[in-house]
C-alpha cells in the first residue's frame, strides 16, 4: 500500500458529500474516490442485510480501484455494515459515522437534545448504545425525518416544500425546550443555512463531519499512510442519475467533475 493511493469514500447518495468535503479542507494532500449510491437511496428505509450487500459490494469496487482506506460517510451503513467490513478487511483503515450525542450532550445548556436522522438510524442497535453511553444526565428527542434526504438529493436545498418539511420535524423539537440539534445524517448539513433560518440562534447544531476526517487522519498516520501530494483529481461514480449527481455536485461543491456510471 502506497501512501499516495486514494482514499474511498461512499454514500447512499450525496450525503457524504458534507464528509469528502471535511476531509479535502484537513487533509489536501490526499486523493479522493467517491461512490453515491443513489440508485438505491434512502438507506433509512432498507433491510440491515441489503444494505450490508451494497457495503460489500461498493468496498470491493473501491478496493479494485486502490483505497488505502474507507470511509463510510453515511450513518445508516455505517450502523449496518462497518462492523462486517472491518472483519473483512482487518489490515484496512475503516472510519464510519456516529450521531454526535457526546458532543451534543456536553453543550446543552437546557438538557434537552434534539436529533434528526433517519429511521434505521434512530431505531438501530448502536444509537441506543449512545444514549446510554454519553446521554443518562441529558433528554433526547428523536425525529425521523421521511423524505428529507429525498430533496437533498435533488438539489432542494430551499425551497418552500423543503422549507415547509424541516419546520414540521424541528418545531416538535424546539417546542420541548431544545437548544443542541443532532444533524444525524450526512445529508443534512447541506440545508445547515436553512436550518439555521427556522431556529433561534442560541440552538447549536451539531454533525461529524469535522470529527470523522480527524479519525480518518489518525488511523492514515498510525499506519504511515498520510499522502504527501500532491493530490490528484477525484473521481465519481453514481448507481443513480448521473447527471442529476453532477449538477448536485456543482450545486453542494462547487466541483465540475464528470460522474460515471456504477
Amino acid at each position: 500500500m502506497t501512501t499516495n493511493a486514494p482514499i474511498g469514500v461512499f454514500d447512499s447518495g450525496v450525503g457524504g458529500l458534507s464528509v469528502l468535503h471535511e476531509i479535502r479542507t484537513l487533509l489536501p494532500n490526499e486523493s479522493l474516490l467517491y461512490v453515491a449510491d443513489s440508485g438505491h437511496v434512502p438507506y433509512g428505509e432498507k433491510s440491515p442485510e441489503f444494505i450490508r450487500e451494497r457495503c460489500r459490494l461498493i468496498a470491493a469496487f473501491l478496493l479494485e480501484r486502490g483505497a488505502k482506506a474507507l470511509v463510510l460517510a453515511c450513518n445508516t451503513a455505517t450502523v449496518a455494515g462497518v462492523a462486517e467490513l472491518r472483519e473483512l478487511y482487518p489490515q484496512l483503515p475503516v472510519v464510519g459515522m456516529e450521531p454526535a450525542v457526546k458532543p451534543a450532550a456536553a453543550a446543552t445548556r437546557s438538557g434537552v437534545v434534539g436529533v434528526l436522522a433517519t429511521t434505521g438510524t434512530l431505531k438501530s442497535a448502536k444509537f441506543a448504545a449512545l444514549l446510554d453511553r454519553f446521554a443518562s444526565d441529558v433528554r433526547v428527542i428523536t425525529q425521523p425525518c421521511p423524505g428529507l434526504v429525498e430533496r437533498i438529493e435533488a438539489g432542494d436545498l430551499d425551497s418552500a416544500q423543503t422549507r415547509a418539511l424541516l419546520q414540521g420535524f424541528v418545531a416538535p423539537l424546539l417546542a420541548q425546550g431544545c437548544d443542541t440539534l443532532i444533524l444525524g445524517c450526512t445529508h443534512y448539513p447541506f440545508i445547515k443555512p436553512l436550518l439555521q433560518t427556522l431556529v433561534p440562534p442560541s440552538v447549536s447544531l451539531i454533525d461529524t463531519g469535522a470529527a470523522v476526517a480527524r479519525q480518518l487522519q489518525r488511523l492514515l498516520d498510525e499506519r504511515g499512510l498520510l499522502a504527501v501530494g500532491p493530490a490528484r483529481p477525484a473521481h465519481f461514480w453514481s448507481s443513480g442519475d448521473s447527471a442529476q449527481m453532477g449538477k448536485v455536485l456543482t450545486l453542494l461543491l462547487g466541483d465540475r467533475s464528470v460522474i460515471e456510471s456504477f
